[in-house]
């Protein structure tokens, strides 16, 4: 029951059929949310100069116009009002056009019920963040610069939309950190966020992991296994470096994302799934559809929205404040104090390319503490590689130098610890850093 204090949510409906506009009513009747109908464009709009909405519901199709100018108006003048499109079934353009044009989901004809319930809990929600929620532990973009502003902003922008958005940038540019900033500021920031590396995942074992198994549907099979949709169900599922899935494996995620289920193999029948999906590569997606590797349908499903991350050396100006925030990051975790840096490193580091991005930056600062005297981090301890004065084009792949500098590091404390007839206390006294910073890139580098 609503009161004076908690006034009942309101919907506004738009549809020509009175069928439709019944059934649509009482569903959200049910979930206690007061709702106005509108037949037509015209009246939708005269509805919302009158009175405010948390969500409207239009149909694509109207008598004097269709539903993408309603989203578009709604966007114009109502911002803060989610607007959903309800379309025919099958028609995924039209739904990747209204999501495009800024609508904050969409349901297909035969309208599911549950889905439907789902779509308006969801909107609700936005209402209901009355502020922005509190950042999260871990999860902030680090710099000032002009691009690190625009991402913020587009990153709360489409963190109140439910469609798909693909993360794109280069390696160690931080997409998995801007995915979990979308899911984090939006409706479904309270549910876990389920992250997965499609690269890392067996083929074989692929169509099992994303949408679970029966008991006996194949050897081996001894239980039920929810898969990763069914965990993100509410929630939002990361498809990180996506463009390693199969084309076979394409296919059934591509009818998963626009049917909105799944069917676990040895089912006989779908489950309803309530997922949004966020997805990235370091690789060119485009590229790869134009090549038959990719495939197209599929791509444009995932990629209603894209958000490019800059790479560290479009944003020059942000490195200080990141090497203070890595220093004292590492510092933390070794239980140490954090070093000085001196001024002629700091303007290397904003000289050099960083074809690994701020990863890359973060492992540089790592292998300097490890290996600076006096706890003050000098330019011959960052061991910038030579040559840094190249610059790595966007159509180049990244060069991932964290393997080399690892090399020798590891090179480096092998032999003080040969010198020292492997007395790690001594070996640590003679790199000049503390015993529990040896112990911990000795772990780093599996070093026995």
């Amino acid at each position: 029951m609503s009161d004076a204090q908690n006034p009942a949510p309101r919907a506004l409906i738009v549809d020509d059929e009175p069928g439709i506009r019944e059934l649509l009513e009482m569903t959200l009747a049910r979930m206690q949310v007061d709702c106005v109908t509108a037949a037509n464009l015209a009246e939708a709009r005269q509805c919302l100069t009158k009175d405010s909405f948390d969500l409207c519901l239009t149909d694509m199709r109207l008598p004097d116009g269709n539903g993408i100018e309603l989203v578009r108006h709604i966007q114009q003048r109502y911002p803060d009002t989610p607007a959903a499109v309800i379309t025919a079934h099958g028609n995924m353009e039209s739904a990747v056009e209204a999501l495009k044009a800024g609508a904050f989901d969409f349901v297909s004809k035969p309208v599911e019920l549950q889905v439907l319930r789902n779509l308006v809990t969801t909107a609700l929600k936005l209402g209901s963040q009355t502020q922005v929620p509190p950042a999260q532990p871990g999860l902030t973009l680090i710099g000032q610069s002009p691009l690190m502003a625009q991402t913020r902003a587009t990153i709360e922008k489409v963190a109140r939309s439910q469609a798909p958005v693909y993360v794109s940038g280069e390696s160690g540019t931080g997409k998995e950190l801007v995915a979990r900033l979308i899911h984090a500021r939006g409706p479904r920031g309270d549910r876990p966020f389920v992250p997965v590396n499609c690269g890392a995942i067996p083929a074989e074992l692929m169509e099992s992991e994303f949408f679970g198994h029966k008991k006996g549907s194949f050897t081996g099979a001894v239980t039920d296994k929810e898969g990763l949709f069914q965990a993100a169900d509410g929630s939002t599922l990361f498809l990180d470096e996506v463009a390693d899935l199969p084309l076979n494996m394409q296919v059934k995620l591509l009818r998963a994302i626009q049917e909105k289920a799944v069917r676990p193999i040895g089912a006989n029948k779908e489950v309803p799934v309530d997922v949004r999906i966020l997805s990235a590569t370091h690789k060119d997606l485009a590229a790869l559809v134009r090549e038959g590797k990719f495939r197209q349908d599929l791509y444009y499903r995932i990629n209603v929205i894209e958000l490019r991350v800059p790479s560290l050396r479009e944003r020059p100006e942000d490195i200080p404040a990141l090497i203070t925030h890595c220093l004292q990051r590492i510092a933390d975790e070794w239980g140490s104090s954090v070093p000085n840096i001196e001024p002629a490193a700091i303007a290397a580091l904003r000289a050099y390319s960083f074809p690994g991005n701020v990863r890359e930056l973060e492992n540089i600062l790592e292998r300097a503490m490890t290996l600076c005297e006096g706890n003050v981090i000098s330019c011959s301890d960052l061991q910038l590689p030579r040559h840094s004065e190249e610059s790595v084009t966007e159509n180049e792949e990244a060069v991932d130098l964290a393997p080399y500098l690892n090399d020798k590091e590891r090179e480096v404390i092998v032999r003080a610890l040969e010198q020292t007839r492997y007395n790690r206390t001594a070996a640590a006294k003679l790199l000049g850093v503390t015993f529990r910073q040896l112990r911990y890139r000795m772990k780093k580098l599996n070093i026995d």
